[in-house]
């Protein structure tokens, strides 16, 4: 087990300018020294011999990655095929559903943009439609939460999508639970895991859903380029590839005929069991729990300072290293540029119902000394 001095040096271990505060992990994630040189040495090893590489290891050494990350989340390889990001794997599903008109999906309001776009798309080609179920603030109780989300619930239910965790507000859903109730309904779930894998801890059986698509590159800080599918093997064979390749034959499984797609570099792919590796090596465990004690103290002293109420009444239940702020109204942008010009601060954030929310995303090369100067520069600029 690595002690604290250890934990709290992971700063130089990562590729990030040490001249920026970097509050911005959620957003597309970084990526360690060791892992990074992993990276790049699956690069190199492909350019050395690429027909060797491609033609005859890649299914082999495909195979060997699935099943670690498999391993991590407690779920059989055969249920796992790698994709670029999130989004693809939620587009993979959505696009491969048989929607009728008049069938819903049921979502909520503080969803990705890129996920709301994508059942646009599929809506628009389909005739079903979107119902958003509005999330009301603060949220109290996993218990109060199930309920008021199951009222939007109606007999023309076929799908519910929902985040995990959420992209703006950093949420986290109690999607066990609505996943077992979608079960009993016959309603198929497909749950976006973008901040999850290495953020959270994840048991793709406990959890339950349909489908489920997560990142690596983020909070696991696996390059870009890299996330993955879960599919329950009894929906194997409905989940059609967003590209028709060489994988496409009459034996083709669910692995081959998603992951077969031709000429591409899979470097970021073999590179997922090195950021395993990397966080088993750091104790990440216990970099998670000192991430979370930072973000909620440094979300209690930015309070203090605004006079906003937290949009959750229970910041160790919905928060985990991510938590979203409440900021004065009319001076989100103006502080998200001041932050980056003015003081070197990386943040994210955005506005749900007309409030607006600064988004931390606190991670293991962060350090007391960036949370102060964050607070500093607000105190400033407020």
């Amino acid at each position: 087990m690595n002690t604290p001095t250890q934990i709290d040096n992971l700063k130089e271990l990562f590729l990030l300018n040490p001249e920026v505060a970097f509050f911005n992990h959620g957003s597309f994630g970084a990526c360690p020294k060791p892992v990074f040189d992993e990276y790049q040495r699956w690069q190199r090893e492909l350019e050395w011999q690429p027909v060797d590489f491609l033609g005859r290891r890649r299914v082999e050494l495909i195979d060997g990655a699935r099943a670690k990350l498999a391993d991590y989340l407690h779920t059989s390889a055969e249920n796992l095929i790698f994709v670029v990001n999130a989004t693809q794997g939620v587009n993979t599903v959505a696009r491969s559903l048989d929607l009728q008109p008049g069938d819903e999906i049921l979502t909520t309001n503080h969803e990705y943009g890129a996920v709301n776009k994508t059942w646009q798309y599929v809506c628009e080609k389909t005739g079903a439609q979107v119902v958003e179920h509005h999330i009301s603030l603060p949220v109290t109780t996993h218990e109060a939460f199930v309920e008021a989300f199951w009222a939007d619930v109606t007999d023309r239910t076929r799908v519910i999508s929902i985040s995990h965790v959420t992209s703006p507000t950093a949420l986290i859903f109690p999607i066990a639970e609505i996943c077992r109730r979608a079960r009993e309904a016959g309603i198929l779930t497909i749950i976006d895991g973008a901040h999850a894998p290495g953020h959270i801890a994840l048991d793709m059986e406990a959890i339950g859903a349909d489908f489920y698509s997560g990142n690596c590159h983020k909070w696991l800080s696996a390059p870009k380029g890299a996330g993955f599918l879960f599919a329950r093997p009894e929906h194997h064979a409905i989940i059609e590839p967003l590209v028709i390749s060489h994988g496409w034959t009459p034996e083709s499984t669910f692995t081959s005929r998603n992951e077969w797609q031709g000429t591409r570099d899979i470097a970021a792919f073999l590179s997922v069991p090195a950021a395993i590796d990397f966080q088993q090596t750091h104790n990440w465990d216990a970099v998670r729990q000192r991430c979370h004690a930072m973000a909620v103290a440094l979300h209690n002293r930015i309070g203090e300072l605004t006079g906003l109420s937290p949009i959750a009444t229970d910041l160790d239940v919905w928060f985990g290293q991510m938590i979203a702020i409440p900021l004065p109204k009319d001076r989100l942008r103006d502080i998200y540029d001041r932050l980056y010009d003015d003081y070197n601060i990386v943040t994210a954030g955005g506005v749900i119902d007309g409030e607006n929310f600064m988004r931390i995303s606190m991670q293991g090369y962060n350090t007391q000394e960036d949370c102060d100067r964050l607070y500093n520069a607000l105190t400033e600029l407020l």
